[in-house]
């Protein structure tokens, strides 16, 4: 699709968005506060297609995302803050100013170095810590990835896998004999210290530990609900079955 298409598309979007918020009782009534939840929510949905790797349903939670994007822009506009003209040209300055390699003369020889100098300019720009642009509402162990790959970006990092691996038999031998002592306290302390590591240590892999997991967690669940549908079939509930039943059907599971 051409550039002039794709800008017709965009304007129609706009067009519709101060249509609804115009005419329609809910669209109305929405704020920034009140799309925030669904946005997170529209967020997730997108992952998740990501992670199915079903395209054509990444392409609809784009536009979902897109029409918060708009939204919040037309609010903005409300109350003379910003409009979606503002929105582009702050993302585009910030684009530019950090890509000096491609807008400037700085020269660089791979990746990591352009992660580094968005580090060091995004300091320079005024920022007390290189964890500041890491958001306090992200979940646990999305945040503990990206405050590994911010400080790695300025040099606080392992230089070997092996390195890493040591630190988490370290931990994980912390937590047993935490365990021993039986404080709960300590033992959870100690339980996020071997999740940090493992963290960590996924990154020296080139594994996304949140990915990683969700795969986890959609298998489980396929596996699962086939144990499900096994127990529906002989007409007799999970609770009412044994393990060793339950495992029958299980490693079925498992072979699928």
């Amino acid at each position: 699709m051409s550039k002039e298409n794709q800008l017709k598309a965009f304007e129609r979007l706009l067009i519709i968005m101060d249509e609804l918020r115009e005419q329609c009782p809910w669209d109305k009534k929405q704020t920034l506060q009140t799309l925030r939840h669904l946005t997170i929510e529209e967020t997730y949905e997108l992952g998740d297609a990501i992670l199915d790797n079903d395209l054509n349903e990444v392409k609809k939670e784009l536009g979902d995302l897109l029409l918060h994007i708009v939204f919040y822009a037309k609010i903005g506009s409300e109350t003379n803050d910003f409009d979606i003209a503002d929105v582009c040209n702050e993302i585009c300055e910030k684009l530019i100013h950090r890509h000096p390699h491609i807008y400037g003369d700085v020269k660089v020889e791979n990746e990591e170095e352009v992660k580094q100098n968005w580090e060091k300019l995004k300091l320079k720009e005024g920022k007390k810590s290189v964890l500041e642009g890491v958001p306090r509402s992200l979940p646990a162990l999305v945040k503990a990835s990206r405050i590994q790959d911010k400080v790695k970006g300025v040099g606080f990092d392992w230089e070997e896998p092996h390195q890493v691996w040591d630190k988490v038999q370290e931990e994980l031998q912390e937590l047993q004999e935490e365990i021993k002592t039986g404080d709960q306290d300590k033992i959870e302390d100690e339980f996020g210290d071997v999740l940090f590591s493992m963290i960590n240590y996924a990154r020296f892999l080139n594994v996304n530990p949140e990915d990683a997991l969700e795969r986890t967690n959609k298998k489980f669940i396929k596996r699962f609900q086939y144990l499900e549908s096994k127990a529906n079939e002989l007409g007799k509930p999970l609770m009412d079955m044994t393990l060793s039943e339950m495992d029958v059907f299980w490693n079925e599971a498992k072979k699928l």
